[in-house]
């Protein structure tokens, strides 16, 4: 298990999903993308082109409920993120006030 604290920046072995940790969970998980370990070797992972509604999308959070991790995508790429075998999920943006 990589240790995923604020700004730990890692990137998808099989896809060129890269993403960074804004908050770190509350226990130890196994962070993946498209089924594999994620790596902090930045030099590492396969080129692609994001073709499916699975993909990570650029500038978006991904959140897991479960242990409160939340991570920024910095490139997008093919591949569900996901914590321990459980996907994360996109987070919604905050609401603004009204401002009449």
């Amino acid at each position: 298990m990589t240790d995923l604290s604020p700004g730990k920046r890692l990137r998808g072995k099989v896809s060129s999903t890269e993403i960074i940790v804004v908050r770190p969970p509350a226990a130890p998980v196994e962070l993946s993308c498209g089924g594999q370990p994620m790596t902090a070797d930045l030099a590492a992972g396969a080129a692609g082109a994001s073709t499916t509604e699975n993909d990570t999308v650029l500038g978006k959070r991904y959140v897991d409920k479960e242990t409160g991790l939340e991570v920024l995508c910095t490139k997008a790429g093919p591949g569900v993120l996901s914590a321990n075998g459980r996907q994360l999920t996109l987070k919604a943006p905050n609401a603004l006030p009204a401002s009449d």
